[in-house]
């Protein structure tokens, strides 16, 4: 086949938030005075300021400078105008969001340079190396840990090398399930152009509509129906990569015993060895059907043993979803449910003894005979470990709404509150602990800076040994001190995490925000490791400065 690209152009994110704003929509009146019980909320405003407003330094790049880039990628491809450098200020973090909002663009890189093919981006690489400029490769910019912040590092300078113009589906070997897709790509437009071969990637984390197929594998993403699908490096068959050492092509065949998976050093490596310019990805069989369903069950832990059950007796759903109490409520409060409905359903949960417990969400995809056979096996184990089944429609809801959630946090954040999000995973057997001392850590850190949280959790993937749990917390802003709360709620949880021997991060990567735990998860001989593999592709230190490895070489 020729390389084909998407027929239309999806839309920019807003500079302040996330994504398109005619897609917000309000909070229900019923939140309000869930927010002001839950967090004490204030009901104080805090508006993004207008664009013209954000301060930005100058170009620190010179126009001859300027000219060998659009030398590489044509004129028209290199950018300094003001929007295109604030939106390239940072991704989706609260930090990010949170400074350009108030007007901090200061970080900005020098240009913006948007290339083509591999070959420009190898030219663009050695250009930068040989001037002492640093580079941020820069997808979707969905990044919700700093990790496409453009530090400059021991540099003057520093560009993004935006990668969306590289949006092409090169290939598509249909007997082998392997397609090959360029970096740009958004998820949404590479499951569309599968779509027309009768295929899919089965990849869709709630960043979905943004985040770039590049971005995916270079932060190790999992999406909400990894638990069926796999993980995007469960995905990844070969990639090819340019680094300011030359190019690097690796994975052959479906698998191989030649030596160490060097897969492995590109999937996750946060933009840092080199900038991946082809990807070729395990398809699946587009579904004929699509089923979601709700769950109710008395207590958190009841529905993580019934989930431990789903993913040890093989017979998890694709979806898997278990929110604890108090999201659970959360959840129902800001769905803006009718009077009658939310009584008619706490009516129908307290009758069977199941009022104040914890709802889940799965769902199956596939054929229409193999959703049956496999709904049939997880309902019968769900409903042994004492769930309460609700049927499809809240299961349908959640479907709806599956991507809403970052656009939820800019309502937030408009009416003075703090929200964020952090993830982490834990074997089975230390899932609870790493539950209450995360949830532990934070309400002790921002009550004792006078705005108590409402700490949520669910968990969102299972493995045999274990499961991911994702947490969402939401206070008051510290009028004055914002970036400081941050700060004191993420280092409390991290260091909560580091204590109970899990992981710094499931999904959402390293960035700048878990850099400083990297080494150990790694130990210090794993960071020695990487630094040489960063010194053979990346000699002079241009790529990425200040993320995965914390100081730059």
């Amino acid at each position: 086949m020729n390389p084909i690209e998407p027929s239309a152009t999806s839309p920019e994110m807003v500079w302040s938030g996330w994504g398109d704003p005619a897609r917000r929509r309000p909070l229900p009146e019923s939140a309000s005075a869930f927010l002001k019980q839950e967090i004490g909320w204030s009901g104080r405003a805090t508006l993004p300021v207008a664009l013209d407003a954000v301060r930005l330094r100058e170009s620190a790049l010179p126009p001859e400078s300027l000219a060998l880039f659009a030398s590489i990628v044509g004129a028209g491809n290199v950018r300094t105008d003001r929007e295109c450098r604030v939106v390239h200020a940072g991704g989706k973090s609260y930090p990010d969001i949170w400074r350009r909002r108030t007007g901090d663009a200061e970080s900005a890189p020098d240009a913006v340079v948007f290339p083509n093919s591999h070959d420009e981006v190898q030219s663009v690489l050695s250009l930068c190396a040989k001037s002492g400029v640093a580079i941020v490769p820069f997808g979707g910019g969905t990044s919700v840990v700093g990790g496409v912040e453009p530090l400059r590092g021991r540099f003057s300078s520093v560009i993004a090398l935006d990668l969306s113009r590289m949006r092409r589906l090169l290939s598509l070997d249909a007997q082998s399930h392997v397609a090959i897709l360029e970096p740009g790509l958004r998820g949404g437009e590479a499951e569309a152009l599968l779509a027309t071969q009768g295929m899919t990637l089965g990849h869709f984390p709630q960043s979905y509509e943004y985040a770039s197929i590049g971005g995916y594998v270079a932060t190790r993403s999992a999406g909400q129906a990894s638990t069926g699908y796999g993980r995007i490096d469960d995905l990844v068959t070969a990639v090819r990569v340019a680094t300011p050492a030359g190019e690097l092509r690796v994975g052959r065949g479906p698998a191989s015993a030649a030596g160490p998976d060097l897969r492995e050093l590109i999937v996750g490596s946060e933009g840092t060895l080199g900038v991946i310019t082809e990807v070729s990805l395990q398809l699946h069989s587009r579904p004929h059907k699509r089923a979601f369903e709700g769950w109710f069950f008395r207590s958190w832990r009841e529905g993580t043993q019934a989930f431990q059950r789903l993913a040890q007796e093989q017979c998890a759903p694709d979806v898997c979803r278990l929110s604890d109490a108090d999201e659970s409520r959360t959840n129902l409060a800001l769905a803006g449910l009718s009077h009658a409905k939310e009584r008619l359903l706490n009516g129908y949960l307290g009758l069977r003894g199941y009022r104040g417990g914890c709802l889940a969400i799965v769902g199956w995809e596939g054929t229409g005979s193999s959703v049956k056979v496999r709904k049939t096996a997880s309902r019968a184990v769900l409903a042994s470990a004492g769930g309460l089944r609700l049927g499809a429609s809240i299961g349908n809801a959640w479907e709806h709404g599956r991507y809403h959630g970052p656009y939820l946090r800019d309502e937030l954040m408009d009416r003075g509150i703090f929200i964020e999000t952090l993830e982490t995973a834990a074997t089975w057997s230390g899932l609870h602990p790493l539950y209450d001392a995360v949830r532990g850590a934070l309400q002790k850190t921002l009550a004792a800076r006078g705005t108590p949280p409402l700490v949520l959790c669910h968990v969102s993937h299972l493995y045999e040994s274990g499961a991911s749990l994702y947490f969402t917390f939401l206070a008051n802003q510290e009028e004055g001190a914002e970036l400081a709360q941050w700060r004191a709620a993420k280092t409390a949880a991290c260091e909560a995490i580091v204590s109970c021997g899990a992981t710094i991060t499931h999904h959402h990567a390293v960035g700048t925000d878990h850099a400083p735990y990297y080494p150990q998860e790694i130990g210090a001989l794993g960071v020695a490791a990487m630094r040489a593999v960063k010194t053979t592709l990346d000699p002079h230190g241009i790529l990425n400065p200040g993320k995965l490895l914390v100081q730059s070489i």
